[in-house]
Formats: C-alpha cells, sequence, structure tokens
C-alpha cells in the first residue's frame, strides 16, 4: 500500500538514522577507507557518500532520497543554495553552442545568470512568456536547443507554466524549479519534465536558518549533474541537510496553514481601494486560476498585489508594517513583505521589469503562521500608511 504523502513526508530520509528520531549530522569531511581498490571505486562512483564530502556524505544522502521520493524521482543532489542547483544544471549540462529557452517570468538571479554568465559561456538564451505554451515550442532552435527552463508559480507575480503541455515537448531537456510549490502543491516529473529543483532554503527548510538547494530526477541526469557538482563545489553542508530533512517533517502542517491564511489575505485585498490588482492562483480572478486547480494541489503561501502610489508606496508599505516583517526571502514562519523593484529585482532594466510585470507597487508577501487576523489589520495599517 502506498502511504499517503502527510505519512511519507515523517518516513523518508531516514537510511542512516539507526534507532535515532531526529536526522542524524555527519559532519565528517573525510572518511577511512578499508582499501585502495574500495577508493577508487567510492572516487567513481555518483552515489559514493562515505569517501570525502564533497562528492556525497551520510546526511546529505539522505535528504536527497527523501526529496526523490516526494517527487517520484530516482535520485536527487543537493547544493549549498538555491543558486547553486540551478547554476549546476545550466554549466553542466549545456555547453558551448548549446540554446536555452527560459521564461520571462523568472527569479532574478536566475535571469541574471542566463543573461550575463551563459554568453561569456558561448550559450545562447530565449526569453518567452512562460504562461504561453506555443511560445516555448517556437522558440526551440532543432539540433542546439539543449534546455527549457520553466519556474512555475513564478517569482514575483505567480505566473504559472502548464506543465503538461511543457513536458509533451519533444527534443531538449525540461527543468523547472518549483520552489514556490513544494512537492507537496505539484510534481513536474509526472507531467514529463526531466528535472525538478528547489531552493530548500524557502518552504521545505521553513525556518529561514537554512541555506540549501536540490535538483531531482533520473538516475542518468543527476550522475552527469553530480559529476559536474564535484567540480564546482558548491556542495551541501550535512548539518544544512539535517535541517532540510527536519523541514521536511513538518512541511504538510506549515504549508497547509499557510495556504489557508494566504487565500484569506488575497480576498481581503481584492475590496482595497488602493489596491489595484491581487495574484493569487487560488482566486478565480488569477489569469490562470483553471490551470492552477488542475495541475496544484496547494495554491500556496504567497500573495502578490500592486498598490497605487508607485514606489513610494510600495516602500512606505514595507517599512510600516509590524508584524509583516521586511525581509527577501519567502517560506519561513513569520510573515515577510518585499517590494521587488528595489530588492529582489533590483538589477533589472524598466523594461526587464515590465515584462516580468513588476510594477513600482508591486508587494510581494510570504504568508507565515500567524493569526491570520492579526495579520489582516497589519498589513490594512500598512496600506493606511502608504
Amino acid at each position: 500500500m502506498t502511504e499517503d504523502v502527510h505519512t511519507r513526508l515523517i518516513q523518508v530520509g531516514r537510511r542512516h538514522n539507526g534507532a535515532a528520531l531526529a536526522p542524524v549530522v555527519s559532519s565528517s569531511s573525510t572518511f577511512e577507507l578499508a582499501s585502495v581498490a574500495e577508493g577508487r571505486e567510492m572516487a567513481l562512483s555518483a552515489s559514493a557518500n562515505r569517501y570525502y564530502s564533497r562528492y556525497g556524505n551520510p546526511t546529505v544522502s539522505d535528504f536527497e532520497e527523501a526529496v526523490a521520493e516526494l517527487e517520484g524521482a530516482e535520485a536527487a543532489r543537493a547544493f549549498g543554495s538555491g543558486m547553486g542547483a540551478i547554476a549546476a544544471v545550466v554549466l553542466g549540462l549545456c555547453s558551448s553552442g548549446d540554446h536555452i529557452v527560459s521564461q520571462r517570468q523568472i527569479y532574478a538571479g536566475t535571469q541574471m545568470l542566463l543573461q550575463s554568465v551563459c554568453p561569456r559561456m558561448g550559450i545562447d538564451v530565449t526569453f518567452v512568456d512562460g504562461t504561453d505554451a506555443q511560445a516555448w515550442q517556437e522558440a526551440i532552435r532543432p539540433g542546439r536547443t539543449m534546455l527549457l527552463l520553466a519556474e512555475t508559480p513564478a517569482n514575483p507575480r505567480l505566473d504559472l507554466v502548464d506543465l503538461a503541455a511543457l513536458g509533451a515537448i519533444k527534443g531538449p531537456m525540461k527543468v523547472v524549479d518549483s520552489t514556490f510549490a513544494t512537492p507537496l502543491s505539484q510534481r513536474p516529473l509526472e507531467h514529463g519534465c526531466d528535472l525538478v529543483l528547489h531552493s530548500v532554503t524557502k518552504f521545505i527548510g521553513g525556518h529561514n536558518d537554512v541555506t540549501l538547494g536540490v535538483v531531482a530526477g533520473s538516475r542518468e541526469l543527476i550522475d552527469w549533474v553530480w559529476g559536474f557538482a564535484v567540480l564546482q563545489g558548491a556542495v551541501a553542508s550535512p548539518h544544512e541537510a539535517a535541517a532540510g530533512t527536519r523541514g521536511l517533517r513538518t512541511l504538510a502542517v506549515r504549508l497547509e496553514r499557510q495556504c489557508e491564511s494566504a487565500a484569506t489575505i488575497a480576498e481581503a485585498l481584492e475590496a482595497e481601494e488602493s489596491v489595484t490588482c491581487v495574484r493569487y492562483p487560488g482566486l478565480e480572478s488569477h489569469p490562470q486560476h483553471d490551470l492552477a486547480v488542475r495541475q496544484m494541489d496547494l495554491m500556496g503561501g504567497l500573495v502578490t498585489f500592486d498598490l497605487t502610489g508607485g514606489i513610494e508606496a510600495g516602500r512606505t508599505f514595507v517599512e510600516s508594517t509590524r508584524i509583516c516583517r521586511l525581509a527577501t526571502s519567502l517560506g519561513g514562519p513569520e510573515t515577510l513583505v518585499t517590494h521587488p523593484a528595489s530588492t529582489t529585482h533590483v538589477n533589472l532594466l524598466p523594461d526587464e521589469l515590465a515584462a516580468a510585470g513588476i510594477t513600482e507597487g508591486t508587494i510581494r508577501m510570504s504568508v507565515g503562521l500567524e493569526d491570520p487576523g492579526d495579520l489582516l489589520a497589519d498589513i490594512r495599517g500598512g496600506i493606511a500608511g502608504a
């Protein structure tokens, strides 16, 4: 019998635990070898975790196995950050002369990697509207396009990519950043995509105390990424991996509460006169609400909205709230607000901000675990101050 995902969240990632209930941290960087032959075998193995911790580590392996099982993947590889995972996938799978298709609505760090680093490596990148399923297909250059890189829901306006349509495209590898959704909400591999990655720092870690990334997929692709990762060196710390495994244990109860509160707040924001637009996949007003219902089990803990009054209104709001804290991350127990045009996406040019749908009055809110009534009062106070 296949257990419910709530049960599997508690069961996964325990291979090296022994009798311990909490994740066991193997902090050693180096392990004694029984023989030269064993050392040679482990040096050439993508699954060795008692050789040298840049190659693998028991604690990190437990976290990787947990994510792989939850995503329905054969294997996973953890990294020191979400950007470490993205960089390893892009640079580990693509070479000079290759071509990548990415959506415009994407995390600014990923966009900067694609715009500034890839061209120096001789890798061409084409940006498309990720909400247009046909645009992905039309941008492919036969024989050259190696990757289709999607992010859904997208940062910060929560645009969605049709995973079934993306997964049906033949040829290039399909990679999905599913950070905002987590494996509880959607599983891109089930839709025919090849790799799924997460910034574990966010909802999976869930406590603002871990910096970690992970990518999951077929054993063949993960082994290839592992080969680059060993040289790249952006490895996951066993302490961070243990915190990631701990985060998985409580992910369901945290995320379900965050989603419930986010829906309440999104509905209330739609009634505010100073709010011109509210984006939340669970709202019928979201332009892709029907798609969200089809491919997402949970609608997420993020709400994005636009204030009248432009940049000054946006800045005043995030500096006026008392319970909602001004910070650039998301997914933790505290409700966090940020002004993307001034922080997370500050490096983008005006036309790039417009293409991503980011206005000077855009606010991204990561809803935490506080009482939703207290949050609404605080939000209304911030709007009044703006």
